[in-house]
């Protein structure tokens, strides 16, 4: 795939290779925004398919985009209009994202579903009848099918030797951690406007991006005039801190993201309130080779009919809305049809 279609060195002024160099950090910058990963390692036909769509159809992936080459059929809904209509580039809810699994958990119990938690699987095998036996350590339960949203390599550990080959293809999908760390600045003021910014790794290895969480959702910050902003932590830095068995401490992610917030957005006085949390293996890496992966563990459950879907943020997509639609078709691939109940 040709990066240097990016930015076109005629619409920029810009050498051949000038342009390829601001094309790399480009790509550089957005693989370690929404992957935390390398761009060389990555698979742009997995990790951004209408940007692959967009380079395949016109051999330019801004000559594609501004055609819209490689868009999928867009959904439709009450609110997907209104987000088009108010041109939502990014969206919330007012007591954060955890709201969401709350409401979803509130609906379904009160329709008679059971929600089981503290529970974790920790094996999965089938009966004669095809039916599943799940164990959950001192107990089980059978189930006709499983939807698995939980990461690929895990489920690969809980998989019977019947489905050894799927198991096999769903290891090679790994992961990264990502440190995230909130800061809270009383009475401070950005000398920028919008919604973050991302760091190449040739700028610094181990910040991947800062997020101007009081711009994007003002709404949140309350009645205090403070700032608000998530410093993103990742990338080959903290890749290595794990191999070396460094102690991961909470002082330590503190330290990098106040020294970065101080650098890049001359937020010098220490922070009044500060969050940290270390997300173990939390975004799925689409290495070179994904799309053959996930082709592979489809025709063996369709060969096998194996009554199990996949979906999460192992597969398709990362993103939160990716999550959301991934569920959404497991759902509908189970029921055979679309229900708006």
């Amino acid at each position: 795939m040709r990066l240097c279609t990016v930015l076109p060195s005629a619409a920029l002024d810009l050498s051949p290779c000038l342009t390829l160099k601001v094309a790399s950090l480009a790509m550089d910058s957005l693989c370690r925004g929404v992957f935390a990963g390398n761009s060389r390692e990555l698979s742009i036909r997995s990790c951004f398919p209408s940007l692959f769509q967009a380079e395949q159809t016109h051999r330019s992936i801004l000559l594609g985009l501004l055609l819209g080459a490689g868009q999928s059929p867009q959904l439709d809904s009450a609110l997907i209009r209104q987000a088009r209509a108010e041109r939502w580039s990014q969206w919330s809810l007012r007591g954060g994202l955890e709201m969401l699994p709350q409401a979803l958990e509130t609906h379904l119990t009160s329709r008679g579903v059971s929600v089981l938690k503290g529970h974790p699987v920790s094996g999965l095998s089938l009966q004669a009848e095809g039916r599943w036996k799940v164990s959950l350590g001192d107990s089980s339960l059978e189930a006709d099918h499983i939807i698995s949203a939980i990461p690929a390599s895990v489920l690969s550990k809980l998989l019977p030797t019947e489905a050894a080959p799927l198991a096999c293809a769903l290891r090679t999908i790994t992961a990264v951690s990502v440190a995230v760390v909130n800061l809270q600045y009383r009475g401070a003021r950005l000398p920028v406007q919008g919604f973050g910014h991302l760091v190449p790794s040739s700028e610094d290895p181990g910040i991947l991006g800062i997020v101007y969480d009081s711009v994007a959702f003002p709404e949140q910050d309350g009645s205090s005039p403070d700032l608000r902003v998530t410093v993103m932590m990742g990338g080959s830095w903290l890749q290595t801190l794990e191999a070396s068995g460094c102690v991961l401490s909470q002082e330590l992610f503190q330290q990098q993201a106040q020294e970065a917030a101080a650098t890049q957005l001359g937020l010098k006085e220490p922070p009044s309130y500060c969050l940290v949390h270390l997300h173990k293996n939390c975004i799925p890496q689409y290495t070179l080779g994904h799309w053959q992966t996930l082709e592979s563990a489809r025709q063996f459950l369709t060969a096998q009919r194996l009554p199990l879907t996949l979906a999460g943020a192992s597969y398709e997509g990362v993103a939160v809305n990716d999550c959301i639609e991934s569920g959404r078709q497991a759902a509908v691939s189970v029921l055979g049809t679309e229900r708006h109940s």
